[in-house]
């Protein structure tokens, strides 16, 4: 197993048998933040990249609920003080709190999400901003350090739960006075400041059937709530016994800031891979796609980063002809453009292929666009995420472009792309 010193690498994305010899492991899933074509613009670098492959672990690492107890001073308990013992403090008054013990579980592995570069957490996710992330600054980032932690049974793969908040490095989770929390029976439970949402689809994410599911609320317990009035309201929504906390593929996973799909194996496995995409740009490409106006031949990239390269396509967004970049027909005051083949005016974008194949829900040729962005992808693909509302702000919900998490445009949110091509 790696070692972790700085806080750059990963504990889990490498693994040698006892001769030095990496062994095949076994893969849980995979997270994927929504708004990165395949990688963060800086570049991926140990727990801070755009997706995280969850592996099972050489030596089970999950942890169960044990027992609980009332105390006066929560800071000076014996469980918060000892940094071998997982436990939830539950502040009830100034001097009174329920502590909650946590055991070794030597059945699931744990794996925790937040903003917090500290060890404990397996995978840092910063706040997503829509478009170009390049020069992108956060003032002052909505995503808690310690966000929530994924339980995934060693034995059965497709059982990872999610639950809201993360342990520390002191192993500990508190919610203070102010936070949520009720007790019900014995067995007490709470939320975090901003709430980790889950959205389980409705269908099979992989076959482009699915619908947008209803955005629920997972607790520090793991049960599944409606959502609050507004992200930080105080009081809870109503409890929905007929879901669970546990992830299907293509479930998504808020957490006020940056939204996360997550892909299960099995499900990773009836999806493209990067090589599947590449092959699809080369079939476009093969056709010899012609600008009308400049007559040259155009070329997708299949780099993420493009340039003002001469062969570059682009979509003129309202009627979805595809053509080389040109001056004819251009409105300087307004921006927009005519376009030659059918006259209609409107906007002109610069088309690029999607290339994080998590966000694919079939495979096949890459035949519409994202409105505003020009994001390629296949027609189930751009249909599926146009309908997908994704939390934003307080309590608004939006559909963006899973590639960029640019808000899409116009009526649909995309276009079906016209190529001129074929005409040997």
């Amino acid at each position: 197993m790696v070692k972790r010193t700085d806080g750059t690498e990963s504990p889990i994305l490498a693994e040698a048998d006892a001769d030095g010899h990496d062994k095949p492991r076994v893969r849980y899933g995979e997270l994927v933040i929504l708004g990165y074509n395949g990688y963060l613009p800086q570049g991926d670098r140990g727990r801070r990249r755009s997706k995280f492959v969850l592996y099972k672990r050489t030596e089970p690492n999950g942890v169960k609920r044990s027992k609980h107890y009332i105390v006066q001073s929560p800071q000076t308990s014996k469980a918060i003080l000892d940094a071998n013992q997982h436990s939830i403090s539950y502040t009830l008054s100034r001097n009174q709190a329920v502590i909650v013990e946590y055991k070794e579980d030597t059945e699931t592995d744990m794996f925790q999400v937040g903003r917090s570069s500290e060890s404990p957490i397996d995978f840092v996710v910063m706040d997503t901003l829509p478009g170009d992330k390049k020069d992108a600054k956060v003032m002052q980032s909505t995503i808690s350090r310690f966000a929530c932690r994924i339980l995934v049974n060693r034995c059965e793969a497709s059982k990872a739960r999610i639950f809201a908040a993360g342990f520390d490095s002191s192993r500990n989770i508190f919610l203070g006075e102010k936070a949520t929390k009720w007790q019900d029976n014995v067995e007490i439970d709470g939320l975090t400041t901003n709430g980790v949402l889950i959205m389980h689809p409705k269908g099979q994410f992989c076959g482009g059937n699915a619908k947008c599911g209803l955005w629920r609320e997972c607790s520090v317990g793991g049960d599944v709530f409606s959502l609050r009035e507004s992200r930080s309201a105080q009081q809870k929504g109503q409890p929905i016994y007929d879901e669970s906390n546990v992830l299907q593929d293509g479930t998504l996973i808020d957490l006020c800031g940056a939204t996360l799909l997550w892909r299960s194996a099995d499900g990773l496995q009836h999806s493209p891979t990067k090589r599947d995409l590449e092959k699809l740009i080369d079939e476009i490409n093969a056709g010899r796609p012609q600008c009308p106006v400049g007559l040259n031949t155009l070329v997708i990239p299949r780099k993420v980063n493009i340039g003002d390269q001469v062969n570059q396509p682009y979509v003129y967004l309202n009627c979805g002809h595809v053509q080389g970049h040109h001056d004819w027909g251009q409105d300087k005051s307004t921006g927009a453009r005519r376009c030659p083949m059918c006259l209609e005016v409107g906007p002109v974008v610069t088309l690029c292929m999607g290339l994080e194949p998590a966000f694919y829900v079939d495979v096949g040729a890459p035949t519409f666009a994202f409105n505003p962005c020009g994001h390629m992808a296949t027609e189930k693909t751009v249909k599926y995420w146009a309908n997908v509302d994704i939390p934003h702000g307080t309590n608004g919900f939006q559909a963006v472009c899973p590639f960029c998490a640019t808000p899409l445009d116009g009526s649909s949110g995309y276009i079906k792309l016209i190529f001129q091509d074929n005409l040997d």
